[in-house]
């Protein structure tokens, strides 16, 4: 079974973007170690026009073929004009608003979602699914967690988990901090 993992930037007090999604304010972060950690750890997870900025663009994908996004995770690329942003992988938006997709490569689940994820958990590879924002799809299907913690509080804002109650437990598997005040800690389910 493919492995759905969430990884996500967030605040201390566990924010991944202001009141209106809005998570422009962590940029600045990607610099010096930290930058040549995501780019050598996560590439696949960086959308495909920044790929081709820092250099991978050409490589294979390392750690997943799919993507499911958030309508607030895939507005942002929108509003750029960005109608694929993750075009190295297969792209899912989950959405209840959007009902039809402005791209070819991105499919629109707008009802029953736990089945689709299940399904694409199913199928056979060895690559994952990238969860890319959507606090409100974080939950019972995560298998793994990759928290990037920036230095700083918001006090509100967009929670990184907002699909209710549901207590899971997960397990630290590494913990690894960055000149610039960064800590990604990396956590498994446990089974």
């Amino acid at each position: 079974m493919r492995k759905l993992t969430y990884l996500v930037a967030c605040s201390i007090d566990g924010f991944i973007g202001d009141p209106d999604g809005d998570a422009s304010y962590m940029c600045p972060y990607v610099v010096g170690d930290y930058a040549e950690y995501l780019k050598a750890e996560h590439p696949d997870t960086n959308p495909t026009h920044v790929r081709r900025l820092i250099g991978t663009g050409g490589l294979p994908n390392k750690d997943y073929d799919t993507v499911i996004q958030g309508r607030g995770s895939y507005y942002m690329a929108l509003k750029e004009g960005i109608t694929s942003p993750y075009a190295h992988l297969r792209e899912y938006v989950a959405s209840r608003t959007l009902k039809e997709s402005p791209d070819p490569n991105v499919e629109i689940i707008s009802d029953d979602l736990v089945g689709k994820v299940r399904e694409l958990k199913a199928e056979n590879g060895d690559l994952g699914i990238y969860l890319c924002g959507g606090s409100v799809i974080a939950g019972e299907l995560i298998d793994e967690l990759i928290i990037k913690t920036y230095p700083v509080v918001q006090g509100t804002g967009l929670p990184m988990f907002g699909s209710g109650f549901a207590l899971t437990e997960f397990t630290l598997d590494d913990v690894r901090g960055f000149d610039n005040g960064v800590v990604v800690r990396k956590y498994g389910r446990k089974r």
